[in-house]
């Protein structure tokens, strides 16, 4: 009798040691690049759920955004033992040793903007990539008025869901607008302001009849605004891709950028350790399922996707309320 009881005081300690461990596990995120305001808003999203869930969470963003340095960042999360490592690459294939090296340690990987990512259990998506690509495209043809030589940006020629929104944006500019041309290559740019400020003069030098920029990458839009509005264009070109909105606003109110779609950074450092928490506690990610910042996803358990449908329209009409959110 006193061995069956000493057993069963046993188990509810070892059942309460695995609860505790799922309710405060440690994750770091790291990101494409630190001090910018789009992933500023992450980690303020990460450390407020952090702080919900009595979770310990935090953000980790390089100097530059470099892929080595976040095999570095990564590395140094496996060397602390961490139970879930969260990443935004910058480039997917540079990552694949090291996200497989984070996993055979036991440690659960997840990405953003990173659609089939190699050894990584989820990738989460707060919007449709093709869509995305598709309603920036429209936007800019309706801007142009369905004519004229526009050029693309991302932020890394290896970033796969920046190339994803360019490549389908010009796949449907091509079916659906054949007066307009895209005038060159794709330009991986669009993470640096100064590059992208500096490639779109040199564009607009070399094309006197430049009709339009399609930016995929958080300072892309701005740089290329700024551009534009140097060389006084902002009647002549338009300017078309997600940014944050602090960042933007008075280049949206003068005209110098037209307009683009985003989701809600914040929301997706808050959905990084809400998958998280459903990983440790060992939830099913279902199909169907509502997962808060996402709405009603859709999961493919095949490419260990969840895709959600949550946008906002960066237009002079919306821009200050975006603002107003703390973006």
């Amino acid at each position: 009798m006193k061995k069956a009881g000493l057993a069963c005081v046993i188990a509810t300690i070892l059942a309460s040691s695995a609860t505790y461990a799922a309710d405060s596990f440690k994750m770091g995120v790291v990101v494409k690049i630190g001090g910018i305001p789009w992933f500023n808003a992450m980690e303020e999203g990460i450390k407020k759920e952090a702080a919900k869930q009595g979770v310990e969470a935090w953000q980790i963003g390089p100097t530059a955004a470099d892929p080595a340095l976040q095999v570095r960042a990564i590395e140094d999360l496996i060397a602390q033992k961490v139970d879930v490592i969260g990443v935004v690459p910058n480039d997917a294939k540079v990552l694949e040793p090291v996200l497989e090296k984070a996993q055979k340690a036991g440690i659960k990987v997840i990405v953003h903007e990173s659609p089939n990512q190699k050894f990584a259990d989820w990738d989460f998506e707060l919007v449709d990539a093709k869509q995305h690509g598709i309603n920036h495209m429209q936007k800019l043809a309706e801007c142009m008025k369905g004519e004229g030589k526009y050029v693309a940006y991302v932020g890394s020629l290896t970033v796969p869901l920046h190339n994803v929104w360019a490549d389908s944006a010009i796949e449907y500019q091509r079916a659906n607008y054949p007066k307009m041309t895209l005038a060159a290559d794709k330009f991986g740019v669009a993470e640096s302001l100064d590059d992208t400020m500096r490639t779109t003069k040199d564009l607009m030098s070399k094309n006197k009849d430049l009709k339009g920029v399609i930016a995929f990458g958080s300072q892309g839009p701005i740089g290329a605004g700024r551009a534009v509005q140097q060389r006084n264009k902002i009647d002549d070109i338009c300017v078309v891709g997600p940014f944050s909105p602090g960042q933007g606003e008075s280049l949206v109110m003068s005209g110098a950028i037209d307009g683009g779609y985003i989701w809600n950074p914040m929301t997706a450092g808050e959905v990084f350790v809400r998958v998280a928490k459903m990983m440790m506690n060992g939830e099913e990610v279902k199909d169907g399922m509502t997962i808060d910042g996402m709405g009603q996803v859709k999961v493919d358990a095949q490419t260990r996707t969840i895709l959600g449908n949550q946008v906002e329209s960066e237009d002079k009409e919306n821009i200050k309320k975006l603002v107003q959110m703390g973006l």
